[in-house]
């Protein structure tokens, strides 16, 4: 994580935008009037963007389902699903039946 002032991200911003990208890091930029901005890869707003729709979501929709599923395949969430194999197969069933 860099601070960095507008003038010298001006300045310097094709190194400035390598380091986002190459080592997916967040860049700090204070402008005047305290009217800061961020600039993050788009692999960080990805996950961003899916931990809000994971949190803003009611758990058991597909949307929230689609969200976790994602978070688990960009390594953000563990996958604690259990593992279904012949053993336990009809005792997994058994709890959807109503």
């Amino acid at each position: 994580m860099e601070t960095l002032n507008q003038t010298y991200f001006r300045n310097n911003i094709k190194s400035c935008l390598d380091l986002v990208n190459d080592n997916d890091d967040t860049i700090y930029i204070t402008r005047p009037k305290n009217r800061a901005v961020a600039v993050i890869s788009t692999k960080k707003l990805e996950k961003y963007e899916y931990l809000e729709l994971f949190a803003k979501t009611k758990e058991g929709t597909t949307d929230h389902a689609v969200a976790r599923d994602k978070l688990i395949e960009l390594g953000v969430l563990n996958d604690n699903d259990p593992v279904i194999d012949k053993d336990n197969w009809t005792e997994f069933w058994q709890q959807f039946k109503r």
